[in-house]
């Protein structure tokens, strides 16, 4: 290829793909002030269809990017789950109805429905304010990674090199680009390009199960349109996701011949039509009527396939995230929110590496963490989508699946599928060593909502809100009750051995560690007495920094914090991850073991 035609660039980080797990990266990336390209096939923006469910925990972390406010204006709130069941006199009946998610600590106890394009402009119009767009359409057409082992390891190489093809030039203009990236992330769909190019399996089965989806304004007389329902009728299953405005989505369960090429076992879509699926729903939901009144907005079918790529990444130099490492049914609403919190672990510490801060190897624990959860949502996704596509239980059929089973495994799993109770395991980054002195603050999950009030002026907030996703890892300091002169004492020494020169809070340091860390001070106290230059001045870097476990002056939240996280009134130390998960809790006389927790990341002199 003569190099006149041909453009070469460098950057840190290419993202391939702008779908959700590729938007969210190069988001989170450019605020971290990384340098970041994100290319895409696609010729334009999404504009119906795809994915629609944030779940819990995703509108959380949308929370902590400044995101989640868009969010809740223009999308659907799903509050409540309905169960239909065969009726003794033909058609399906109401049998219950139950809170949709089951996560006691989730800040936000409810699912919102937003079509995909929605979402994907909110992170558009994030990355535009910072000077960051996708490059469509554009497709890569080859790549390569060093094979120098010298080269790999130093963060400040460019080991991979990637040829970009740009389908839209105008005329005159070169088409070809070399890109020389410090990372690439493959964020492009359930058939990457990057993880084929790769060479990494696929790893799973595929299921008998057929479905259709189709978005619709509905005319209808069935009850629970404006709610999620799980429907089980003699005809098929069938799930109902009220959306946006009046919109609805609805998955229709089909016989494995209807839409299915039965020469390869693939999708066939031209052996199907919105209009067929829709005489599906019909019968489906008999007695109740259903119609659409306009245009169909948007169909597919698919297989429900379970599978898990054999590794997500390649010498820690190109990632895989999202779909491009792990598929499986929409049903529990997995998909995008699972995509999207892939990037969300991967970014912060990508950050790390390039800012200097961490060794290289802080990078296996994207792989440890989601290549894990990923294999639990398969296990997950096999049970529940088994369950759903099931016959129902009816007095001719004992076999099928009844009512109550049906229940308890959407109950039982609401953590999993809120994403609220996802837990990683012990790493480097998640040390369980003291775990017991926040006994019912679980290390490996994210830390939950609490409010508390600034002790300087009472005004409750939201303790989510104060760990907001800036690649900084929060030191919550438990203080105990500031005003007693025994904690007064405990906490000088600890302003002593956390301040000294090199110490972790050491305030002359300009390096790493200490730019890395942001201290919250948390203490028992009355907010008629409590003051809050109490406390030394190493834990009180800005008067709004010094919160007490207290109600508000009304009466009307906050308290009880120390009580819900199982923290003694002694105090203790919580570490929290940038990705907003409990690292660390340690006694303030393990000032050594919290020192050696960050040096077991941190980048080697």
């Amino acid at each position: 290829m003569p190099t006149s035609l041909v453009k070469e660039s460098d950057v840190d980080v290419l993202v391939i793909g702008a779908g959700p797990a590729g938007l969210m990266c190069a988001n989170g990336l450019a605020k971290a002030g990384i340098k970041v390209r994100i290319v895409d096939q696609r010729p334009g923006d999404l504009l119906a269809g795809r994915a629609d469910g944030l779940q819990p925990r995703t509108l959380e972390v949308l929370q902590s990017y400044g995101l989640a406010e868009r969010v809740f204006k223009e999308a659907n709130q799903m509050h409540m789950a309905a169960f239909y069941n065969p009726s003794p006199n033909g058609g399906i009946e109401l049998t219950d109805r139950a809170p949709d998610v089951t996560a006691p600590t989730a800040r936000y106890p409810f699912e919102c429905t937003l079509h995909q394009g929605a979402i994907e402009a909110i992170f558009h119009d994030s990355m535009r304010s910072m000077g960051v767009q996708v490059d469509r359409p554009t497709i890569p057409e080859s790549i390569q990674i060093s094979q120098d082992g010298d080269v790999l390891k130093d963060p400040e190489a460019y080991p991979v090199r990637v040829v970009l093809k740009h389908l839209r030039t105008a005329d005159g203009e070169i088409d070809t680009e070399v890109v020389h990236a410090k990372f690439v992330v493959g964020a492009d769909g359930a058939h990457s390009w990057v993880r084929k190019s790769l060479g990494i399996q696929m790893e799973g089965e595929q299921t008998d199960f057929v479905w259709g989806v189709v978005d619709l304004v509905p005319d209808t007389d069935f009850p629970d349109i404006r709610n999620r329902c799980a429907i089980h009728s003699n005809n098929g299953s069938c799930m109902i996701i009220p959306r946006e405005g009046d919109k609805v989505r609805l998955y229709i369960q089909l016989g494995h011949t209807d839409a299915v090429d039965s020469t390869n076992g693939r999708v066939d879509m031209s052996k199907t039509s919105p209009y067929k699926l829709m005489e599906v729903a019909k019968t489906s939901l008999q007695p109740f009527y259903i119609r659409n009144t306009g245009d169909i907005d948007w169909w597919t079918i698919y297989i429900i396939g379970q599978r898990v790529a054999s590794r997500f990444s390649v010498n820690n130099r190109v990632f895989i995230a999202g779909d491009a490492c792990h598929t499986h049914s929409p049903k529990a609403g997995q998909g995008m929110n699972a995509s999207m919190n892939d990037t969300h672990n991967l970014v912060w510490k990508l950050t790390y590496v390039l800012r200097g801060w961490a060794d290289m190897s802080l990078l296996d624990t994207y792989e440890f963490e989601r290549r894990k959860y990923a294999q639990d949502l398969i296990n997950f996704d096999k049970k529940f989508s088994a369950l759903f596509s099931g016959k129902p239980r009816t007095q001719e059929y004992q076999d099928g699946v009844s009512h109550e089973e049906f229940k308890k495994a959407f109950q039982t799993f609401g953590g999993f599928t809120s994403g609220i109770g996802i837990r990683y395991a012990e790493s480097l980054i998640t040390n369980c060593k003291y775990q017991d002195y926040a006994s019912n603050l679980k290390i490996g999950r994210r830390m939950p909502p609490q409010v508390l009030l600034r002790a300087a002026d009472s005004r409750p907030v939201e303790l989510q809100d104060l760990l907001p996703s800036d690649t900084r890892f929060k030191f919550l300091l438990f203080t105990g009750d500031i005003s007693s002169p025994l904690q007064q004492g405990k906490l000088s020494e600890l302003s002593q051995r956390l301040g000294r020169p090199e110490g972790l809070l050491d305030p002359t340091l300009v390096g790493s560690r200490r730019s890395m860390l942001e201290v919250l001070t948390i203490g028992v106290g009355s907010k008629w007495t409590v003051r809050y230059t109490d406390v030394p001045p190493l834990f009180r870097s800005h008067w709004s920094k010094v919160l007490i476990d207290d109600s508000d002056p009304h009466e009307r939240s906050g308290g009880k914090a120390y009580t819900s996280f199982g923290i003694n009134p002694s105090g203790a130390i919580v570490i929290v991850r940038p990705d907003g998960y409990v690292g660390m809790v340690a006694p303030f006389i393990a000032v050594d073991d919290i020192e050696q927790y960050f040096d077991s990341f941190a980048a080697k002199e």
